[in-house]
């Protein structure tokens, strides 16, 4: 257990510690062993917005009253701030700067040393412009620095019993309209009730790409579970449930759900 030594010891060494939380994989490790470490002097804050599933929203808040580590709830403005509504393909910097410019003040507060967020060792190579408002920040990344990959955190969480461990990936909502296209929490709120119908019928990895012509629905899931997405049973129901959406147009991606979907091509 190598890497959860290192980990440990990284966040001892911190003194205190405010963890950026969103209630998936990477946070909910990042903060179980932030307050095993540091106890008291540990604090996570979770992000509220539109583009932030209630059903998200709730579990992450169940994950912390259940492993007793404090959570803040801090309401963010990204989607008041035009470039990051605009969409541009570095949306995620824009996000990331408003959540960081809330965390400042509030680890000052506190008495808080170090800011941690969950980007780990398979982040690396991916285009990820959030990593860039976390340098300007000074935000650690201590999975990365102990050199955790994203199947190492899933192991260990199962490790640890946290039941994160075989969560699906889970990115914000606005991830879901391509560059280029307006965020809006209307938008934001049609996905969110489309891949709710999706996992109610039992899909693990779901994405509803929101395209604005129409609107239309892109309904991707897992390439092993393609098969029961084409059941004669199955999808004319999907599609009766998310016109009543409000989506004109529903199809399916018969390539399945793929990480990073926009991002082919942009910079690393």
């Amino acid at each position: 257990m190598g890497e959860l030594s290192e980990l440990r010891s990284i966040l001892r060494s911190y003194g205190s510690c405010l963890v950026a939380y969103s209630g998936g994989v990477d946070s909910v490790l990042l903060a179980k062993v932030a307050h095993d470490e540091l106890g008291g002097r540990m604090l996570a804050a979770i992000a509220d917005s539109p583009s932030l599933p209630r059903l998200e929203l709730a579990e992450a808040r169940s994950v912390a009253e259940r492993f007793g580590f404090p959570l803040e709830i801090l309401r963010t403005g990204e989607f008041a701030d035009p470039d990051y509504a605009q969409n541009p393909p570095n949306r995620c910097y824009f996000c990331k700067h408003e959540l960081f410019s809330q965390l400042v003040p509030l680890a000052r507060e506190r008495g808080l040393a170090v800011i941690a967020y969950g980007e780990n060792a398979s982040d690396l190579g991916d285009h990820r412009p959030g990593a860039l408002a976390a340098t300007q920040f000074a935000v650690r990344a201590p999975l990365k620095e102990a050199g955790f990959t994203k199947a190492q955190i899933r192991s260990y969480s199962a490790q640890l019993g946290l039941p994160t461990a075989d969560k699906p990936q889970m990115a914000c909502l606005a991830s879901r309209i391509p560059y280029g296209q307006t965020v809006t929490a209307e938008k934001t709120g049609m996905i969110e009730r489309a891949e709710q119908v999706l996992r109610g019928m039992g899909f693990y990895d779901v994405r509803v790409r929101h395209h604005q012509e129409g609107p239309r629905a892109s309904v991707e899931v897992g390439v092993d579970e393609l098969p029961r997405l084409r059941a004669q049973e199955t999808w004319p129901a999907i599609e009766a449930s998310l016109r009543g959406i409000g989506y004109a147009l529903v199809d399916r991606d018969e390539l399945g759900y793929r990480r990073g979907h926009w991002n082919a091509g942009q910079p690393r």
